[in-house]
């Protein structure tokens, strides 16, 4: 995306625009499922979006190295560890239930950076929002509600060390190191999986889809939305991820949101615009 354009498209649009790249890549990783194990499927979603970003990259000798490898390789399990436990999650709770649960980290991460009143009304806001979109149902496995909390804590910790990743300046290359090493990290788990599938061409490449739908995509415009606001604005908007696939399931499914979805909804991008409205500090 050339420079101007990008700068002249709002952040929250944006931000939108990644949410429904992940949403379409979530529904080719429906069709995975069948053949392997939801930790799998995560997995090869973060070798074919690191496979894509070393092509596209090819970051330098620098990237691989000291505090810049650090930090990278410190991003990208939290990413890999954020995605593997939510699959984990779904595969034993209701979607509705480990996404409100999930939710927790960013929410946390948004209230301890707050530090005016507006900022916790809009935290307080989204939280209500997301509840009401996911309808929480606590009912499930003690282990799915374990790996859905597991979820909102690497989510909180991506937060964080994404930010940190965007303003050092090596954004997408770092992002292409982490991807990388976490894909080597975690790779032993496909092991636990059959290896028959993995010969079939056709998987591997919805697994390179799924990577770049699910992980290039809306991280790229992650990392593009985090040098233009801060983590708590950041936390907050991350709430429009359920409001976006409520929408999704409109047009493209016919799902008819009810009532409380509805009011889910209009609290959600209430509690955007409340908190875009106070300007945050840009990053140099």
């Amino acid at each position: 995306m050339p420079v101007e354009v990008r700068r002249r498209v709002p952040a929250p649009l944006l931000f939108v625009l990644g949410g429904v790249s992940m949403y379409v890549g979530a529904a080719l990783a429906v069709g995975l499922f069948d053949t392997l194990s939801p930790s799998a499927v995560a997995v090869l979603r973060l070798l074919g979006a690191a496979a894509v970003l070393l092509a596209w990259r090819r970051p330098g000798r620098s990237a691989w190295r000291g505090s810049a490898l650090v930090g990278a390789a410190a991003f990208g399990l939290a990413t890999g560890l954020m995605n593997l436990a939510f699959y984990e999650a779904i595969a034993r709770l209701p979607l509705g239930t480990a996404v409100a649960i999930e939710f927790c980290g960013p929410v946390a991460v948004a209230a301890v950076a707050s530090r005016r009143p507006r900022d916790v009304a809009a935290v307080v806001l989204a939280a209500v929002g997301v509840l009401l979109i996911a309808d929480v149902r606590w009912s499930g496995s003690p282990s799915g509600v374990l790996w859905a909390l597991a979820a909102a804590t690497m989510w909180a910790a991506y937060i964080l060390l994404a930010r940190r990743v965007a303003v050092s300046g090596g954004g997408l290359d770092g992002m292409a190191v982490g991807f990388t090493v976490a894909a080597v990290v975690l790779s032993p788990v496909l092991l636990a999986s059959p290896l028959t599938p993995l010969a079939d061409p056709q998987i591997l490449l919805l697994a390179v889809g799924v990577g770049v739908l699910s992980s290039v995509v809306p991280y790229v415009l992650d990392q593009i939305v985090l040098r233009r606001v801060g983590q708590a604005r950041f936390a907050v908007m991350l709430a429009l991820l359920p409001a976006t696939a409520t929408v999704i399931g409109l047009v493209a499914l016919g799902q008819v949101p009810g009532a409380l979805e509805a009011a889910g909804i209009a609290a959600v991008v209430a509690a955007v615009a409340l908190r875009s409205r106070d300007g945050d500090v840009h990053p140099a």
